[in-house]
């Protein structure tokens, strides 16, 4: 059995990586935590990526009907 997912949220997501950004130009992050704040960018950059393509198949979708 699936659990339920949580709606994806586009705008939650960019401003979590404005906020990652943020704190991996800051000199006062170690790089320990830069790596994990990297990883972190990876997943919300993919997770961005397939949002934006469901919308783009969504869209191509209506107009062939």
């Amino acid at each position: 059995m699936n659990m339920p997912t949580e709606k994806f949220d586009y705008s939650k997501a960019v401003a979590e990586l404005d906020q990652i950004a943020a704190k991996v130009e800051n000199p006062e992050t170690s790089l320990d935590d830069i790596g994990t704040l990297v990883k972190r960018s990876k997943e919300l950059i993919a997770q961005c990526r397939q949002y934006l393509r469901s919308v783009r198949e969504s869209i191509e979708d209506a107009e062939t009907d």
